[in-house]
């Protein structure tokens, strides 16, 4: 048996960028191995009040920490073209050597749709996502490069600050085809804690994408990314994801929703009984603890815990001294 990859999951929506860097040093020096960091340009409800540039806040992360950093996840579509996401994250890689990864997904109209402009259904964000993975990899060649296609034009340019290799590229999935194409084209699988067939479905997707494209998915990350709320009480905790987390109780996509406020409406809906089978509420570190070691035994190779409270400071080092050494693989 070996120690599992327990990594941080830097809230960017709850946090501000100098706190949400502090946590993620606290986390490092608790026993916590990486740091996964939301990208957002809103929260999802007003309550939880901060939105910071993801790229300037691993970059700060990188320099107070000595471990793995990634964005979980951005989006190369809307936004930022993603000939831009190519440039962040080579650079990143050339500042910390070994240790970027690039998470990447489809998006959600919370983030995307503030540069105006039509919001396709999910197909077509997927499509488009998976032809910017495109452009990006070209542009880590380092070479000259162009791009001509449905949704992204790259006219001749080179990334000229490249790392001595690219970071790897690591794809938000949950559904059977994304994560099979995400095994043909990506590097590595990023997928959200849910029911452990569901898990299992995807991971089994995604070996089978891989497979088709001639590598061996055994060697390749499976990520997932953990929300609980643990506090002191049983009750503190509660409170805590009803305020703090309420999305984590709304049973329905939330790709289309486009508002905090609106989201905020939703929040006065969820109950508590909302959370049950999709995220861990308890003040006792050994139930999550549990929780964690069975997604760990459905071959689950990094972990990244969000904590939705923000009681950030008490929760890292009571999981650092009662969790995180007692979970193997």
């Amino acid at each position: 048996m070996s120690a599992p990859h327990i990594g941080y999951a830097a809230m960017l929506e709850q946090f501000g960028p100098v706190e949400v860097t502090e946590y993620s040093a606290l986390a490092e020096q608790h026993g916590f191995t990486g740091t996964m960091a939301a990208d957002h340009f809103q929260p999802w409800v007003p309550q939880q009040g901060q939105a910071p540039f993801v790229w300037n806040v691993l970059t700060a992360i990188g320099a107070k920490t000595g471990t793995d950093l990634g964005p979980g996840v951005t989006c190369p579509s809307f936004r930022m073209h993603p000939a831009m996401i190519a440039q962040a994250s080579a650079t990143l890689e050339a500042m910390y050597p070994g240790r970027h990864w690039l998470g990447l997904g489809s998006g959600e109209a919370l983030n995307e749709h503030i540069v105006g402009g039509y919001w396709p259904e999910a197909p077509t964000r997927v499509a488009m996502m998976f032809e910017a993975i495109e452009v990006i990899n070209k542009l880590f060649t380092g070479k000259d490069v162009k791009h001509s296609g449905k949704y992204f034009t790259l006219e001749t340019t080179r990334l000229w600050t490249m790392p001595e290799a690219a970071p790897p590229i690591y794809i938000a999935a949950a559904g059977p085809y994304t994560s099979r194409k995400t095994g043909e084209l990506a590097d590595g699988i990023i997928t959200p804690g849910a029911a452990h067939s569901k898990v299992s479905g995807v991971f089994e997707n995604f070996a089978a994408g891989a497979r088709k494209a001639g590598k061996d998915p055994d060697t390749m990350p499976k990520i997932l990314q953990l929300h609980l709320s643990w506090a002191p009480t049983d009750e503190e905790a509660l409170a805590n994801a009803v305020t703090e987390w309420p999305n984590g109780g709304m049973k329905f996509p939330k790709q289309d929703i486009r508002s905090p406020f609106d989201f905020e409406q939703m929040a006065k809906l969820v109950r508590p009984e909302d959370f049950e089978g999709r995220m861990v509420i308890s003040s006792d570190p050994d139930v999550h603890r549990a929780s964690i070691q069975a997604f760990l035994d459905l071959g689950v190779d990094r972990v990244y815990l969000h904590n939705v409270g923000r009681n950030q400071t008490e929760w890292i080092e009571v999981f650092g001294r009662e969790v995180l050494p007692k979970l193997h693989r």
